[in-house]
């Protein structure tokens, strides 16, 4: 016979292994450019891309970012690699259309920083390196401000 405590783990480890599962869906909504909404079974799943930081909306490249994420993922049926939540609880993951990481392709086309602090495919900085060379996106500016620095300096203020 099963003891409660034994079936609670199970049903914890069930719970967390659906929560970090990867899904497939169309994307039904770009709130900026590294987040969006993925319909899964009628309800909206919102997805913040894993390793990237794109430009907040206010800021300079916020608005391109964001239409640039729209043209790659808006009404697609996309393929989430998910990499658990975060603290807003939203899914934390990589976005494929056709077998493609939308978050690579944002990277390289300028439209989102990698982002540092939470990067585990270091070949992104390198990608980022090709685009901030051939001045693509955000980095026709001459010192773009990175969103995790515009972030900190608007809380500070």
């Amino acid at each position: 016979m099963k003891t409660p405590r034994f079936l609670a783990a199970v049903a914890l480890w069930l719970l967390v292994g659906v929560a970090h599962a990867d899904f497939s869906g169309v994307v039904v909504s770009i709130l900026d450019g590294d987040t969006v909404d993925v319909l899964v079974d009628r309800k909206p799943v919102r997805v913040r891309l894993a390793e990237i930081d794109a430009p907040e909306k206010a800021q300079a490249f916020g608005t391109r970012s964001r239409q640039a994420l729209a043209a790659a993922a808006f009404q697609q049926l996309v393929t989430v690699k998910t990499s658990g939540l975060d603290r807003y609880g939203r899914t934390i993951g990589t976005i494929l259309v056709d077998g493609h990481s939308v978050n690579r392709m944002m990277v390289a086309q300028g439209m989102a920083w990698a982002y540092r602090q939470y990067l585990v495919d270091r070949s992104l900085l390198d990608v980022e390196a090709a685009a901030r060379s051939g001045r693509l996106g955000l980095w026709v500016d001459t010192n773009p401000v990175p969103p995790w620095e515009w972030r900190a300096q608007k809380h500070n203020h």
